[in-house]
């Protein structure tokens, strides 16, 4: 058995879906995760995934062999709002009927903060207890709910490790108050071990029986920067909008900073894991970054040589 490569559209942000099926498949990935399409974030509105168009998305990628590995939704079940949440499950329906004709085998979904305010969140340690019993149970709720209507149509609902949902402890006990089978986690594995400082089998352990795919990227620690510019200013300011969670970091090419990626592969690979390999390449956000042409034909390789690396140990 090999990996199962693929690669968010963030990486990516001007490409068309035909680009996207062109070069991924010309990089040697398996398939792609689609969080945007020509910088438009909701799938629902983008011309090329309309109900006339859809029919014309799925031969694409049968004619190039591609595969959509799965829909990332902005859907978030965070807010105080029972409406908002409320908008937020129809989103996510909406998301899994998209998935499905399309043929990708999940939809992503966030947490994402424990204590919403105005101005973002607060930090976690200082986040109260009943207003952390309170978003968790909320939270479960919300992915509950979706998840009933996921395994209807047989997909999964994956919440990210993303924001305070970093912290594999807030999502071991949000996932322990679900009950349908077809939630799980998308373990960012970069996330709890860069911003909640989790060492990597921590966080497995208390996943491992969620985790159905995985976000894969590097980073370093820098001294702190002076201003970082109106265009990287400007996509912070975007991604926050998006995902009042979004944390900073110095990313750099994969296995090219510090990132434990050979503990990483090692924990999944002794554990059977058989979803996705996706490289997120945060350029939409980080516009700093090289270019797609430069940082996606590196992932495929590199992951193959990892999987043979823990192979040759055994």
């Amino acid at each position: 058995m090999k990996p199962k490569v693929s690669f968010s559209t963030l990486s990516c942000p001007d490409w068309s879906f035909q680009q996207i099926v062109e070069h991924g498949s010309a990089y040697g990935y398996d398939g792609v995760e689609i969080r945007l399409l020509q910088r438009q974030t909701d799938l629902l509105v983008h011309p090329d995934l309309q109900p006339s168009q859809l029919e014309t998305r799925c031969r694409e990628l049968s004619d190039a062999g591609f595969l959509i590995a799965g829909l990332a939704s902005s859907v978030s079940f965070d807010s105080p709002d029972a409406n908002i949440r409320a908008d937020q499950i129809e989103t996510g329906r909406r998301y899994l009927d998209l998935a499905r004709t399309l043929g990708a085998g999940f939809i992503r979904v966030f947490g994402d903060v424990l204590q919403p305010t105005a101005s973002g969140s607060v930090p976690l340690a200082q986040v109260s207890p009943d207003q952390r019993r309170t978003t968790i149970a909320q939270v479960a709720e919300g992915l509950q709910t979706l998840g009933e209507s996921a395994e209807s149509l047989g997909l999964d609902v994956l919440i990210e490790t993303h924001g305070d949902y970093s912290n594999s402890g807030v999502v071991l006990e949000t996932l322990e108050a679900v009950e349908s089978p077809a939630v799980g986690v998308l373990w960012d594995t970069h996330h709890p071990w860069r911003f909640c400082d989790e060492k990597l089998p921590l966080t497995f352990d208390r996943l491992r029986r969620w985790v159905r795919s995985t976000h894969w990227k590097d980073s370093v620690v820098r001294p702190e920067a002076t201003d970082r510019g109106t265009a990287q200013n400007t996509a912070a300011q975007a991604a926050h909008t998006l995902m009042t969670g979004h944390q900073h970091a110095d990313y750099v090419l994969f296995r090219g900073g510090e990132f434990p990626a050979a503990q990483c592969m090692w924990l999944l690979k002794n554990a059977a894991f058989d979803g996705w390999f996706c490289y997120e390449w945060e350029k939409m956000w980080h516009p700093e970054l090289e270019p797609p042409e430069l940082a996606l034909p590196l992932f495929p390789s590199k992951i193959h040589e990892l999987w043979t690396l823990i192979e040759d140990r055994r």
